[in-house]
C-alpha cells in the first residue's frame, strides 16, 4: 500500500452495550496511521472487521463516544448482526475441532 492510500484509510470503530446504552455508539475512529492501528488491533484481538467505505465516512463524522443517528439504526443493526453470525460460525468451529 502507498502513502497516499494509507493515509486515505480511515476505520472506525461501533460499540453497543445493551445494559447501558440507548443507541451503539462511535467508540475510535482515525485516518491514515491510526486506521491502520485500529485494524491492527482488531485483527489482534479477533475482532471481525465489516469494511464499508461509505459508511465509515458518514461515522467518522460524529464524536467518540457519540449515539449513531437514527437514520444509520438499520445499516449499523446490519453490520452487527454480519458481525454476530461470523462470532457464531467462529465460536461452532473452534466448538467443534474440540471436541
Amino acid at each position: 500500500m502507498s502513502k497516499l492510500e494509507s493515509s486515505k484509510k480511515l476505520a472506525v470503530a461501533v460499540g453497543y452495550d445493551s445494559n447501558s446504552d440507548n443507541a451503539p455508539l462511535l467508540k475510535a475512529k482515525g485516518q491514515g496511521y491510526v486506521a491502520e492501528k485500529l485494524l491492527s488491533k482488531a485483527n489482534e484481538n479477533d475482532i471481525p472487521v465489516y469494511e464499508d467505505p461509505a459508511l465509515a465516512e458518514l461515522l467518522s463524522s460524529l464524536n467518540l463516544n457519540e449515539s449513531i443517528p437514527e437514520d444509520l439504526y438499520e445499516v449499523v443493526a446490519e453490520v452487527f448482526s454480519f458481525l454476530y453470525l461470523i462470532d457464531k460460525n467462529v465460536h461452532e468451529t473452534t466448538t467443534q475441532r474440540e471436541k
